[in-house]
């Protein structure tokens, strides 16, 4: 199933998302409800907080008084891990739970207010952030929930702030305007990306681009390969493997086909079959059919084979290339996008190159085919440089 992660400051609109993306069929969990039930009269997780804090922070009707409890845990960061340590394990376990029974080709939306603050980002396909301007957001807590503006400036001030938000986040809706431009972007959320991608995922389909089109170097491809990234690692812990951003998306200022490579290393390539493979699908990273290799630079050396997954995601292409380590491929790849990085000559020729081929060559077969040459003599100056300057993998 696809499993997106939904989160937003207070008062930015998170419950309305949530509310439209049900409408359109999405199994919702809400982490606020589940936070909630497991600390019910009656409940262990409510015996537990007892004995921690004492009776104080029960109400008089033996419910959990959260004001109460508020007022002990704030500025005591013991007292806060102590309570996490309680609610948290309950919460995950009742969520895996709401998880587990939903149907395999559900869209499981997983409504989380400190999603950003607690690192789950990696745990899910998606995240998407709902993001409103502080004025906007103070404006709906007075009017919606009767706060004062002292309150919502510190609850505000307590949460994750929106540059952090964005950083982990693969999908910003704005909500400053009205429902109804919220409603539409959600729409187009499920219609366009949503749905698409959980058939993608499951039926492990990877989204490969139909022609070559460069644009101009995106600022954000970094910080899109870091979340992409930390998604792979997910994946495939416990193996502590290496994860390289690589090719032309990896060089500061480079225009580039939009799709981010990525190396994942292999201590031996037969790893990367059977559960690797598995994890990688399930998490969005389907393996490519087929046998899969590069090119080799030097005359006379084997095709340096390779194993070859993308990205179900239809709005983020990505070639995932699995390789041994210390094996001439994987070296190539890290040397060149090093050597690229370091010298402005020889990345103003490349750009040049590409820029001719992606007008000549539209296809991406016979535009890789069409770089060889260039790549020939780029891996002899590579190899140069690297005795220059000492350089490592």
């Amino acid at each position: 199933m696809l499993k997106v992660g939904l989160t937003g400051g207070i008062g930015s609109g998170k419950s309305a998302v949530a509310a439209r993306l049900a409408e359109r069929g999405a199994v919702i969990v809400d982490s606020d409800r589940i936070s909630r039930e497991v600390v019910a009269p009656g409940t262990e997780g409510l015996a537990e907080i007892v004995a921690a804090f004492s009776e104080r922070v029960l109400g008089p009707d033996g419910a959990l008084d959260r004001a109460a409890l508020g007022a002990v845990i704030f500025a005591d960061e013991a007292a806060r891990r102590a309570l996490e340590a309680i609610i948290h394990p309950r919460v995950r376990a009742r969520t895996a739970e709401l998880v587990a029974a939903a149907a395999p080709d559900a869209i499981v939306v997983n409504d989380v207010p400190l999603l950003v603050e607690v690192g789950l980002a990696p745990t899910y396909h998606l995240v998407v952030v709902v993001e409103a301007a502080v004025p906007t957001r103070l404006e709906r807590l007075a009017r919606d929930r009767g706060m004062d503006p002292a309150e919502a400036r510190r609850r505000i001030a307590a949460q994750a702030d929106d540059a952090r938000r964005r950083a982990a986040a693969d999908v910003v809706l704005t909500n400053d305007a009205t429902l109804a431009d919220l409603h539409a972007a959600v729409d187009a959320l499920w219609a366009d990306r949503l749905l698409p991608y959980e058939v993608n995922v499951r039926e492990r389909r990877a989204v490969r681009p139909p022609r070559v089109e460069l644009i101009e170097a995106d600022p954000t491809w970094p910080q899109q390969y870091a979340r992409l990234a930390a998604r792979i690692r997910h994946a495939v812990a416990p193996a502590d493997l290496r994860i390289d951003h690589i090719g032309s998306t990896a060089v500061p200022g480079l225009a580039a086909k939009d799709v981010i490579d990525i190396q994942l290393t292999v201590p031996r390539l037969a790893e990367a079959d059977g559960p690797l493979a598995e994890r990688l699908a399930d998490a969005g990273f389907p393996r490519l059919p087929g046998d899969w290799w590069d090119m080799p630079r030097l005359r006379g050396d084997d095709r340096w084979e390779k194993r070859l997954h993308g990205s179900a995601d239809p709005a983020r292409p990505v070639n995932l290339h699995i390789r041994e380590a210390g094996s001439p491929g994987w070296r190539y790849a890290l040397l060149i996008r090093d050597h690229l990085r370091a010298d402005p000559d020889q990345r103003a020729a490349y750009l040049l190159l590409k820029r001719e081929l992606a007008a000549s060559a539209p296809d991406a077969a016979s535009y890789g085919t069409a770089k060889d040459p260039w790549f020939d003599e780029e891996h002899l100056r590579a190899e140069e440089w690297a005795v220059q300057t000492g350089w490592r993998p």
